[in-house]
């Protein structure tokens, strides 16, 4: 074969490799472009009882999946319910004495009342009269001066009791201060709420899961006297499901909240996870050291929140993922 055309096929060798080198350096770097990294997030959450006491069972076992509203364990609630009991009854009578004032006095009273009033304004007059007689008999000193005193004593006395039968009188027909009955109001109104406190704390003898979730520690057994707050049961949270991922700041323009992502993780080779985001860091920081990317690690990136659909339950919280972006070309 002469040497030109041997000079010619080299060339053309060499022109192949360039351009195969050239588009796989591309189609690597356009990879790297639209592949994010990050992790499952760790959402766990300690549950515990509101109130104190002793432990009369554990329903949920470590592993067990729990739903929204089972109840995960109970408290003894022979305290709790005495109590509620002893609110109750003092709320009875508090309404009781309400409910006296508000209707006022018995008619019986109020006949009574007016029948002591006439008594003694029956006894002032007959003592009125009777002054008037040793007056009389006093000014023709047919009586002597102590006779008198005593006269004008008992009419006082007299006078002085019909009065206040008048205004006892007047005191029933009213009926109760209108103060007193405010006061009497608030008295079980504040009763109310000590016995609503009682019943929620009785209710607080169960204790719910607050999520869907998977039972990661069971801190405490039966019979554990526990104080308030006093973690009982650390659930993981598994729905939604979080990925945590970081991006720099060049391709942080190619990403807005609510577009559609796909994920994948090394414990489901080849399968794709359909999810969106959910959530843009306005803050910029620097790279976790467990995420690996294709940029110096002690680069500022943003930190995405994207929301996975995984019906398999397949991701645990901590698993590395990868996530990929939406072509260039594709409207985001």
């Amino acid at each position: 074969m002469p040497p030109s055309i041997l000079r010619y096929c080299a060339a053309a060798l060499g022109a192949v490799i360039i351009l195969v080198v050239f588009f796989r350096v591309r189609g690597t770097g356009d990879e790297a472009a639209a592949v994010l990294h990050g992790n499952v997030e760790i959402r766990q959450v300690d549950t515990g009882f509101r109130v104190g006491g002793r432990i009369a069972a554990v329903l949920a076992e470590e592993g067990e999946r729990v739903q929204a509203g089972q109840v995960l364990a109970r408290l003894d609630t022979d305290l709790l319910e005495a109590e509620t009991d002893r609110i109750r009854a003092q709320l009875a009578q508090q309404e009781a004495t309400l409910q006296r004032l508000e209707r006022g006095y018995r008619s019986e009273e109020i006949a009574g009342a007016r029948a002591d009033a006439a008594a003694a304004a029956a006894l002032a007059e007959n003592a009125r009269i009777n002054l008037h007689r040793v007056e009389a008999m006093r000014s023709s000193n047919a009586i002597s001066q102590k006779e008198l005193d005593n006269a004008r004593g008992t009419y006082r006395n007299a006078a002085a009791k019909h009065k206040a039968a008048r205004e006892q009188l007047a005191l029933v027909s009213a009926g109760y201060r209108e103060e007193e009955i405010m006061a009497q109001r608030a008295v079980v109104a504040a009763t109310r709420a000590s016995l609503q406190q009682a019943i929620i704390h009785l209710n607080d003898a169960e204790l719910k899961a607050p999520q869907d979730g998977i039972v990661l520690t069971r801190a405490r057994e039966a019979g554990a006297i526990v104080d308030t707050g006093q973690t009982v049961y650390t659930l993981s949270l598994v729905n939604p499901v979080w990925l945590r991922v970081y991006v720099d700041e060049p391709r942080l323009g190619r990403i807005r909240p609510g577009m559609r992502v796909e994920a994948e993780t090394d414990a489901a080779p080849g399968r794709r996870f359909a999810g969106h985001v959910g959530y843009i860091a306005p803050a910029a920081e620097f790279t976790p050291k467990n995420v690996e990317t294709y940029e110096v690690r002690t680069s500022l990136v943003y930190r995405i929140r994207v929301q996975i659909e995984d019906p398999d339950n397949i991701m645990r919280q901590g698993m590395p993922v990868r996530v990929f972006l939406p072509d260039a070309e594709q409207p985001l």
